[in-house]
């Protein structure tokens, strides 16, 4: 694997935890989280907060995702709204975190200004041991505060405001005072800059699991299915769902072609298209050479059509299924007559553009294991599962070809692919070491524990000095307030 690793192939992409003070951070965090804190001085975290490092050394790839059900998640910096998300059991978690962290930028962005935020991605259940649990899964419910818990104590203050500012006596309630100048002193001044996250839900509807085996969910269809990799026992049991599996390759596309989410890549005769049938007539003679024990060192795309013709024999049905496809395509032959029953019919077949995109390539890449660079793209976790048992010689060429011709021009590959909407991966980005003063500004950034500054690559508070008092501090007028709350309640009785 550290082919991949050392060509950016594998863990790309995360955020570097470098500085004291951010690892001091993540282990608040990690206690409070699961009771454990790592050693290390150095580490890269993803999306959700997990380090492949940490992982390493607690020994449990799961310690931020406990039976691979309820992901736990630590924000350091908005910025991981741009890592992958590592060891994921769901397809839509990574989706939910990125939309999250968008929803609630500007207030994460000044909560990691002094703390990190953690919270989790709550499914309703707590463990997959049936297939029935797949079904319960409706909803994913984000949760998340400060490990001081700055969110939860800026709520019990704004209620402690709303009680001062209705009640006439309130400036004799020396104890309702006391609370506020308490809390305040944790929270800032809530009223000018509110510290608060948006509690959010998410309903889960079509998704990928790889619990069971590798189960596909489409509920938000016509004909509710569920496709497996393997027969699955109890699965043919939920009660409303047509189940299929792999061996059901006719029902599969009927399905997809009645749902209307598939379309074949080469639909009339078209070199552009054609061009993508090509290519992947290249992956399988390279697949193939490998397995005989080729040596694909000096192999090209200029030579590749060598490589062909020496093991022509050898070639597997789903390439000359293909070359039937070519040749209709670009050489005036005959209509190819290729069933869902024959191997290379989903290799070619693409998503249709909707919402599901993602999930319906997802699937047609593990229908057609040996397009690499399909399997990469649209499936990594499967993508590193195969590579591990493919022969040195492959693996070799499979790095190199995706180093050199696909990452250098990742959107420009998967709009050639799958069409112009860019949903297969998110895009490049050079992760700051540091937050700029630019930054700042361009955000008007505003913090409501004091004036931000940056040391040893973090931002940092500078802690306000009170003056006046705390009623000339937040500058209340209880007039003001009082007719701003009547015109919000004529409002929601209009």
């Amino acid at each position: 694997m550290m082919r991949l690793v050392k060509a950016g192939l594998m863990f790309g992409n995360l955020v570097p935890v470098s500085t004291p003070a951010l690892v001091e951070r993540y282990n608040r965090a990690l206690e409070h989280l699961i009771g454990q804190t790592t050693a290390l001085t150095e580490f890269h975290i993803d999306i959700s907060g997990y380090s492949p490092e940490i992982g390493h050394e607690f020994e449990d790839d799961l310690y931020l995702n406990p039976k691979g059900c309820n992901r736990m998640f630590i924000l350091l910096s908005t910025e991981q709204k741009s890592a992958p998300l590592l060891n994921s059991h769901f397809s839509t978690s990574r989706s939910i975190l990125r939309h999250y962290i968008e929803e609630n930028e500007d207030q994460l962005f000044a909560l990691t200004a002094r703390e990190a935020v953690a919270g989790e991605l709550m499914n309703s259940v707590f463990t997959m041991a049936r297939p029935q649990d797949l079904l319960h899964i409706n909803q994913i419910d984000i949760e998340a505060d400060t490990i001081e818990s700055h969110v939860a104590e800026a709520n019990v203050l704004d209620g402690y405001i709303d009680r001062f500012m209705d009640e006439d006596d309130a400036w004799w309630d020396d104890v309702l005072i006391a609370q506020m100048i308490e809390l305040a002193k944790k929270t800032g001044n809530i009223r000018r800059n509110p510290v608060s996250l948006k509690t959010q839900s998410y309903t889960q509807g079509n998704y990928y699991t790889d619990h069971f085996g590798g189960v596909y969910v489409f509920r938000d269809v016509n004909t509710p299915t569920l496709i497996s990799r393997t027969p699955v026992e109890g699965l043919e049991d939920l009660p409303g769902f047509q189940v299929l599996t792999f061996e059901n390759r006719n029902e599969i596309a009927k399905f997809l072609r009645e749902e209307a989410l598939s379309e074949l890549i080469v639909q009339r005769r078209n070199e552009s298209t054609a061009a993508i049938i090509r290519q992947k007539l290249d992956f399988i003679a390279i697949s193939t050479a490998a397995e005989l024990g080729h040596d694909l060192k000096n192999v090209t795309r200029q030579n590749i059509r060598a490589l062909e013709r020496r093991f022509a024999g050898d070639m597997p049905p789903e390439f000359h299924g293909l070359m039937d496809v070519l040749r209709w395509a670009v050489m005036g032959g005959t209509i190819p007559r290729i069933g869902a029953e024959h191997p290379s019919f989903f290799y070619a077949s693409r998503a249709s553009q909707h919402e599901d995109r993602d999930l319906v390539n997802m699937l047609l890449a593990d229908l057609s294991r040996l397009d690499f660079r399909q399997l990469f793209i649209c499936h990594k976790p499967l993508f590193y599962a195969a590579y591990r048992d493919w022969t040195d010689a492959k693996k070799d060429y499979v790095v190199r070809f995706l180093s050199e011709e696909y990452a250098m021009d990742k959107v420009g590959a998967r709009e050639f692919l799958y069409g112009a909407e860019d949903k297969m991966e998110e895009p490049e980005i050079n992760v700051p070491e540091k937050v700029s003063v630019q930054e700042m500004e361009r955000r008007n950034y505003q913090n409501p524990w004091g004036e931000p500054y940056l040391k040893d690559g973090v931002v940092r508070v500078k802690t306000k000095k009170r003056r006046g008092g705390l009623r000339a501090e937040l500058d209340w007028d209880k007039d003001d307030y009082k007719r701003k709350k009547k015109d919000k309640r004529r409002k929601e009785r209009d």
